[in-house]
């Protein structure tokens, strides 16, 4: 499944810099995006080097996840594609 990067998962004075927000295509709702949870994405770098993560958990109700990944991105990753993988 195709998803797009939208944000670092964060709070008022922090962003969590290996939590990010992904919108997944075809989700629109909160029941579908838990059924994701324990998905692995990956994404690639412009440089070739894949970086892998895991859906935590569902994030608000229209259907976005939040994901962890083993390193941060760099912030041009933002409005970038990733995969979801089974």
């Amino acid at each position: 499944m195709k998803a797009v990067i939208r944000n670092y998962r964060r709070g008022r004075h922090a962003q969590r810099t290996h939590h990010y927000v992904l919108v997944v295509e075809g989700v629109s709702k909160r029941a579908d995006a838990e059924k994701l949870k324990g998905k692995i994405v990956s994404w690639k770098s412009p440089a070739g080097k894949l970086i892998k993560g895991k859906v935590a958990a569902a994030h608000g109700n229209k259907g976005a996840v939040r994901v962890i990944l083993e390193k941060g991105l760099p912030g041009q990753a933002l409005g970038q594609n990733a995969e979801l993988v089974d």
